[in-house]
């Protein structure tokens, strides 16, 4: 029996080499021409809580410097910044191939009392009330080439649930204000590390794509090369990714090739437990002459 979540959980058991040095693998069931990066951001985090005791992770900055491959593993190099009083940084490399293809600066705090206040989250529909990704993608599918049906249709480790979703080959422009309901597809306990990890492994998903909705885009326009160039991550509070998050999501700026999107994650209560920044590639791709 297939378990996606099952999957994840083992590729973000990453392996331990050296002191400080870290193996990981990319799906071996899927045929993607690079790893997704939210795969490399979640395993280098990973890498980095590992050298870290009693501290959760407040902030995380990453830098997507080339594909990954994915039929190789990836060398996650860990660089003990600084271990301070109240916060702890660590720099990761990742490398493929003798060369970097991805770092990440990530610094973790002790628990501390201050003041708090945060915006509310929108008013949205409640995720029972969409439809899941999946079940749309089984509604479209006769549009796909066979070729891509399979990946296209397979069973998820993420669960989303797209406020207002838009149609896949024929869109229309549209706002920028992106909303998706999403969490891990089952329980998996109650490491709060591990709930970081997986959060910052799906908030790599839907972003990227926050930027083409004014331009009547999607990922499946052959005009469209898109890619992450870099990826940010700030967690407010602790996570519990298999209950349902708001993923609140807007674009306010595209040009000279690039989109940049941001967005807010919201438990289900309304409390705002993490922010997200991404600039992404998003150039048009010019007919050969």
């Amino acid at each position: 029996m297939s378990d996606p979540v099952g999957n994840l959980l083992e590729l973000l058991d990453i392996e331990q080499l050296e002191l400080d040095l870290f193996r990981g693998q990319s799906p071996d069931e899927r045929a993607n021409q690079r790893v997704f990066g939210g795969q490399v951001i979640a395993q280098a985090l990973v890498a980095a809580q590992r050298t870290v005791k009693d501290r959760m992770c407040h902030s995380l900055h990453a830098y997507f410097i080339r594909p990954g491959d994915p039929k190789v593993p990836i060398i996650y190099q860990v660089d003990h910044a600084r271990d301070g009083g109240s916060f702890t940084t660590r720099r990761v490399v990742a490398i493929q191939h003798g060369k970097q293809i991805f770092n990440l600066a990530a610094s973790f705090q002790v628990p501390e009392e201050s003041w708090e206040h945060q915006h509310d989250m929108p008013d949205v529909p409640p995720p029972e009330s969409l439809k899941e990704l999946r079940e749309r993608r089984l509604e479209i599918v006769d549009k796909v080439p066979d070729r891509l049906r399979d990946e296209f249709t397979r069973e998820r480790d993420i669960e989303m649930r797209d406020v207002s979703p838009l149609d896949l080959f024929h869109p229309e422009p549209a706002s920028d204000v992106h909303q998706v309901w999403f969490r891990v597809a089952r329980e998996v306990g109650d490491d709060p590390a591990l709930h970081q990890c997986l959060l910052a492994y799906a908030s790599d998903m839907s972003l990227l794509g926050t930027g083409n909705r004014p331009h009547g885009l999607t990922w499946f326009d052959p005009k469209l090369m898109s890619a992450s160039l870099d990826h940010a991550i700030w967690f407010h509070a602790p996570v519990k990714f298999s209950d349902w998050h708001l993923y609140a999501m807007d674009s306010p700026f595209a040009g000279s090739g690039r989109s940049f999107n941001r967005g807010s994650v919201y438990d289900r209560d309304g409390k705002l437990v993490a922010s997200v920044a991404q600039e992404g590639l998003m150039r048009m791709v010019k007919p050969r002459t």
